[in-house]
Formats: structure tokens, sequence, C-alpha cells
């Protein structure tokens, strides 16, 4: 067989394949690498914050975000991915776009303003209308975050973004931080958000050069409006899964231990909550270039599923085994009731990491609707189980996410492997190796946990994290040499084996 020169078709088909490879790496380590460093600036405030402010802060916090986050699913995002998942696009197109972006961003926050009086006579307590009232501002930014996040997509342009949130981050931060030293209280949480969207807006904006002058001539707009109505549709049901608990919750609930309930939920969903998203925005972005390739599709998505879940795992397991001194060490004693809390919720996170995945692959191959789908079940499943759970306060709410979320996650997987076209074996395979490491390594801390004299709580997790990273390490060296090629693979920018 002869070597294919630069004017054979297959050379041309093997540089553009490599070059999208390329795309894909980039976007990943640009998208996940920003976000890491952006939530490392976020949680040093974060958890500095969390010291100084009380339970009780958050947990009117908490009962705003369940308005916010209902509206949030109308704002737009859907419009855009819209934009993303098209072929091609025009000015024209563009400029409906942010036309649409105004219109439903500024009725969402006259009705924010309207509904806060509401929110605040359901929750018993007056400050949340308060609160509510000046998070209105929030919508105004939308416009400049979704369209240029648009645009930026669908060039697989992840470095401006990043550039962006990072920036973004520190502000965020940095006002989250004098806020509560200055003793604002819960408005420094109001407060914070507000700062992050407006800088991340604007840097955005200025990147992507998306200050057009709008259109609200949505003539021909047909097929952006529909996916997007699809996709907020998609949103509807995941507000009702991530959203149920806190509505019951904060209705029976003192705002003390619904912050104590909401910050345990913080902390054992950082890495879903907040590594998975941006890498669901490339994997969306790439799977949209595949979809001439199911069997493309396929394999990325098992990998993809592999990789994520050899971080999670031990997030998760390792949170678990050493929620006590973690707690205490990262938070302080006032927040010792979250300790039982976080032990639960840990254990029903990885079901709900690979639940998340699914969805970008089943959009990109034209199948919105599986993901709705999905998502009412989800919510009929999780609302039937925190009526239950809320019975018996924060940790009868933990057991109710641990019983709900492997019944939704077999439902889904059922319904959603089919059409990315991946086997329950393949998924299964992609799992197995990390969690076992990761029971491996949970093991091995309880049993050290368990010998150790009487020592400080700092220098217990001291010593307890590197032991099970080693131990987490060498089983996956010993056992899965294959999986931890491939992760090395996709930190060199080098192909991944197939």
């Amino acid at each position: 067989m002869t070597a294919a020169t630069p004017d054979d078709p297959d050379h041309d088909q093997s540089a553009a394949g490599e070059s999208f490879a390329g795309q894909v790496r980039n976007a990943v380590l640009w998208r996940s690498g920003s976000q890491i460093l952006a939530q490392l600036v976020q949680w040093s405030a974060t958890f500095l914050v969390i010291r100084i402010l009380s339970p009780a802060d958050y947990g009117l916090f908490a009962m705003c975000q369940v308005i916010l986050t209902f509206m949030a699913m109308l704002n737009g995002y859907g419009l855009a991915s819209g934009l993303i998942q098209q072929a091609t696009i025009s000015r024209h197109e563009v400029r409906q776009l942010f036309g649409m972006l105004i219109l439903l961003n500024g009725g969402l926050a006259i009705l924010q303003f309207g509904l806060a009086p509401w929110a605040a006579a359901y929750y018993r307590q007056p400050i949340v209308g308060d609160m509510l009232r000046v998070q209105a501002l929030l919508y105004l930014t939308t416009p400049f975050i979704a369209l240029p996040y648009a645009l930026l997509s669908r060039a697989m342009d992840f470095r401006h973004q990043a550039k962006a949130n990072i920036t973004a981050s520190i502000a965020s931060a940095s006002t989250a931080l004098c806020g509560a030293l200055y003793g604002l209280g819960v408005w420094t949480l109001v407060f914070a958000p507000i700062v992050l969207f407006t800088v991340r807006g604007a840097m955005m904006t200025w990147s992507a050069r998306s200050l057009v002058w709008p259109s609200f001539d949505f003539r021909g707009a047909g097929t952006i409006a529909r996916y997007g109505g699809v996709m907020a549709a998609s949103q509807l049901f995941w507000f009702l899964q991530s959203q149920a608990d806190v509505f019951i919750a904060g209705r029976s609930f003192s705002p003390h231990t619904l912050g104590i309930y909401t910050t345990s939920l913080f902390l054992t969903q950082i890495f879903v909550a907040k590594f998975v998203p941006p890498l669901n925005e490339v994997a969306f972005s790439a799977y949209a270039r595949m979809q001439a390739d199911p069997d493309a599709i396929a394999r990325a998505f098992v990998k993809g599923v592999r990789l994520v879940m050899i971080a999670a795992m031990p997030f998760y397991l390792g949170l678990a085994a050493t929620a006590e001194p973690l707690v205490l060490t990262v938070l302080g004693d006032k927040w010792r009731e979250t300790i039982p809390v976080v032990r639960l919720l840990a254990l029903a996170m990885p079901f709900m990491t690979v639940q998340v995945l699914f969805t970008p692959a089943s959009d990109a191959r034209g199948r919105p609707g599986i993901g709705v789908r999905n998502g009412a079940i989800g919510a009929v499943i999780l609302t039937g189980a925190f009526l239950v759970g809320a019975n018996w306060g924060p940790a009868g709410m933990g057991l109710a996410w641990i019983a709900a979320y492997p019944l939704y996650l077999a439902i889904s997987a059922w319904r959603t492997l089919p059409v990315i076209g991946v086997r329950a074996r393949d998924l299964g395979d992609a799992v197995a190796s990390p969690a076992l490491a990761a029971i491996t390594m949970t093991l091995v801390i309880t049993m050290v946990d368990a010998v150790l004299p009487p020592i400080d709580v700092h220098w217990r997790l001291a010593l307890l994290v590197p032991i099970g990273g080693l131990v987490y390490a060498a089983w996956m060296l010993v056992f899965a040499r294959s999986t931890v090629a491939d992760l090395i693979a996709v930190i060199r920018k080098q192909p991944v084996t197939a």
C-alpha cells in the first residue's frame, strides 16, 4: 500500500480529522482548565465567606434560588444552543437571536419583580422579596452572555470564554469576600453573582464582537425558536428535579436547617455542577460536528464518560469517607451538622454525574425530545422522594437522593443509549474501573481513619487525602492502564485509542 500524498483524499480526511480532534482537545483543556482555575478562585473566597456567614444566610439565599433557577430556564440559552446546532447562520439570524434575548430577559426581570412578594409570603420570610427585586438585575446581563457564548462555541473558541470566566470569577470572589468582611450578611450572596455576570457579559461581548443592532422581526426564525422551545421544556424538568427539594424543604425547614441541607448539597455537587457543565458545552459542540458519523458520537460518548468518572468517583467517595475532618477544617465547627448529610449525598452523586452526560449526545443526534422525556421522568421520581424525605429533615433528603437517582439513571439509560448507539455493557465498562478503584480507596481510608490516634482534624485530613490518592492511583495503574493511558493522551494532546 502506498503512502498517502498531500493530494490524496485520504490524506485530506485524515488531516481534517486530526485538526478537528485538536480543536476538541484544545476546547476541553481551555474550558475545563479555565473552569478549574476560576473555581479555585471562587472556592477560596466561597469557603472563607461560608466561615463568616451563618447557615440561615444560605437558607435564605436558597429560597431565592428556586425563583432564579425557574426564570433561568426561560432566559434564552436554549435559543443560543439552536444557533450552535445549525450548520450555517446569517448576520440577520444573529440579530434576531439578540432581539429574542432582550425581549425574553426584560420580561423575566419584570415578572420576577412582581413575583417577589408572593415568594416572600410562601417562605414566610419578608427579606426574600427584597432580595429577589435586586436579583432581577441579573436578567439584563443575559443577552450579552448568551449571544457571544453561541458565536464563540460555534467556532469552538473556548479560549476567550475562559479569559472572561476567570476575570469574572476574580471580580465576583472579591465582591463576596469584601461583602462578608464588611458585614453585609446575606446581601453578600446577592451582589456577588451580579458582579460575576456583568463582567462576564462585557468581556464575552467584546471577544465575540457580538454587539449588533437587535432585530425584532422574527420571520424565518422558526427553526431556532422551535429548538429553543424544546430545550426550554427540557430545562423545565431539570428545574423540577434540581429545585423541588429546596421548594419542598424551604416551606417546612427553618432558614438554619435549610442552610445546612443546601450547603451539604453545594459541597457534594461541586464536581457535577462546576466541572461537568463546561465539558458538556464542549461535547455538544463536538457532537454537533460529528452528526454525519453516528459511530464517532458513540465512541466519543463512552470515552467521555470514562474520563469524567476517573475524576468523579474518587472525589465523591473520598468526600464521603473524609466528611468529618473536611467539614470541620474547611467550614468550621458551626457547620458540624452537615457531616452526616454530606456522607449521604456524596453516595448519590456518581449516578447524577452519568445522568447529565446523556443529554448533549442525544441533543446533538437531533433528538432533544429524549432529554425532555427523561427530565419529566426524573422530576416525578425525585419530587416524590423529596416529599417523603423532607419529613426526616436534611438526613431524610439525603436518603431520598440515594433512593431515587439510581432508578432515574436506569430509566434514562434504557431510553437514551440506543439513540446514541451505545450498549449498556459499554457504559458499565466505562464506569467500572474508576468505581472499583474508588471503592478500594474508600475502604482503605476508613480503616486507616479507624486506627488513627486522636489528633487534630486538620492533620487527620492531611493524612487521609494523600493516602486515598495513592491507593486510587495505584489501583488504576495496576488494573486500568488503558484508561490511564487515554487520560494522559488527552492531557498531552495525543490521539486517543479507539
